[in-house]
């Protein structure tokens, strides 16, 4: 390994006041999350679909598979690489070269995942189990210490609101591409046969993450320094961890979040295949004009899943555009939790939406999407910032370990909610070659999307009420370790 790059004192001074980031820092940044997203929004929108309908894996045996191999992949050796991506030391810095180390296998190991080997079934769970929790901990490695490079990019909390809404219109962009065009295009390459189709587009997009990702080792700097002569080891930095609770908070809020969206983008499309009603669907789509865009697929339900996600996420990054103001004026935690439950409000209402009433439901998710985008970027700055409060309570700087909250959180809440798709599904007896599911299946299903998705989102509005970090609170520690990083250096 290459010896970190010595910091002299007025370096270091300098990359704190020095904190303004260009735009094009902030969109190579972004670039990051953008190839991190064509990855795991696949991931929350199909994986359980392509285990049950695609590679015919029976759904009790899929949500085992998604639970186990991201608890174990994701969840465990997430802690583990904090504390590996906090000791290392390159001249690149701490975080940048994971980013360069892992992009290559981790475009591999996303093939290989969407990959449908002929093997028998007891094959085939061993090869989805495998491949899965391969991916899982590539994605750890990669994702974690992409996720604390902004924490060092900059000391300012006002450009890493900046720098969150740069990342997370990267995140809609992604979002976009999965949720509204891959169906269509995965049918529309594989010609009828999605097994070949996903094999293809995940291929392309495997491809283009990787490039996505070198552009963003190539464009980044870490500029916030631990001081030189900073003493630092696991047990310190568990101790500093387990009494910071802001970060327990954080750990707990981000676990519920992606339970949520695990769940719900899971369930959609078995929502709109099974639930909602084919000829309503086709005479919505009528109505808008809209069954010529979707003519690669002959199933209303798959060209209203994909109108309906292109709508939602319009509306979340319209959501996102107003983030950084509210939350520059009233602080993060306040409109983060007012937005969040907002947002669980309208989820709560799919409750009551006949099959037939499509209109209904774009207008639900329009007010979904609007509410949830202005907290997507704020849960990561929180972040950020709960690292700047261990340092401003602690005298110590541990960005990597401090965001393991947030990959942690989000690792176990994606296993959770994914296998909780499956799982469900099994449940309620879902068979995937009915041509109409029983009654209680499609009860089951409409429950997925609004009950059991809204409470997470409940319990993880309740809990920001014991998160300390509010506005005034924000100023004090950016002001605190201005100054105290000026006089150790002076």
């Amino acid at each position: 390994m290459v010896a970190y790059q010595t910091t002299t004192p007025q370096d270091y001074l300098m990359s704190i006041i020095n904190h303004k980031l260009s735009v094009t820092e902030k969109i190579g940044y972004a670039l990051g999350d953008l190839a991190a997203n064509l990855v795991f929004q696949t991931l929350v929108t199909f994986i359980a679909f392509f285990y049950t309908d695609v590679y015919g894996i029976e759904a009790g045996w899929a949500s085992l598979i998604i639970f186990w191999a991201g608890i174990i992949g994701g969840a465990v050796f997430t802690p583990i690489m904090g504390a590996i991506a906090d000791r290392t030391r390159t001249r690149w810095g701490k975080f940048r070269p994971w980013i360069l180390w892992t992009a290559v296998p981790f475009g591999a190991i996303v093939m290989a995942t969407f990959a449908t080997p002929d093997f028998s079934s007891s094959g085939k769970l061993w090869y989805a189990g495998v491949t899965y929790l391969l991916l899982v901990m590539i994605y750890s490695a990669n994702n974690l210490p992409y996720s604390a490079l902004s924490g060092v990019l900059t000391g300012s909390m006002s450009e890493r609101n900046s720098l969150s809404s740069y990342r997370f219109v990267a995140v809609m962009v992604a979002q976009f591409i999965i949720q509204v065009l891959v169906y269509p295009i995965v049918i529309w390459a594989g010609d009828g046969d999605k097994a070949v189709g996903f094999e293809k587009v995940m291929m392309v997009l495997a491809v283009v993450g990787v490039v996505c990702l070198l552009i963003t080792f190539l464009t980044t700097k870490e500029r916030v320094i631990p001081k030189p002569e900073q003493e630092s080891s696991v047990i310190n930095d568990l101790k500093d961890l387990f009494g910071n609770r802001p970060w327990v908070v954080m750990l707990i809020l981000t676990t519920l979040i992606f339970v949520t969206l695990a769940l719900k983008g899971g369930s959609y499309i078995y929502y709109f295949e099974q639930y909602l009603d084919e000829e309503a669907m086709r005479a919505f789509l009528d109505s808008v004009g809209a069954s010529s865009l979707f003519a690669s697929d002959s199933s209303a339900g798959s060209a209203t899943f994909s109108l309906y996600n292109a709508v939602s996420i319009i509306c979340q990054i319209i959501g996102i555009f107003f983030s950084k103001r509210l939350a520059d004026k009233y602080g993060k935690r306040n409109i983060f939790g007012g937005f969040l439950f907002l947002s669980t409000l309208f989820l709560l209402a799919y409750i009551v939406v006949p099959a037939d009433a499509i209109r209904t439901v774009f207008i639900l998710q329009i007010g979904h999407g609007l509410a949830y985008g202005v907290t997507i970027p704020i849960l990561w700055a929180m972040i950020a910032d709960v690292a700047d409060y261990s340092e401003w309570k602690n005298n110590r700087r541990a960005t990597a370990i401090i965001f393991s909250a947030m990959i942690f959180g989000l690792k176990v809440g994606l296993s959770i909610g994914g296998s909780l798709v499956a799982g469900l599904l099994a449940y309620y007896g879902y068979a995937k070659d009915l041509a109409t599911q029983a009654p209680e299946t499609l009860n089951g299903i409409r429950l997925m999307i609004s009950v059991f998705a809204s409470l997470p989102f409940l319990i993880g509005v309740a809990s920001l009420f014991f998160y300390e970090i509010d506005k005034k609170m924000e100023d004090q520690i950016e002001s605190d370790l201005l100054s105290r990083r000026g006089e150790a250096v002076s």
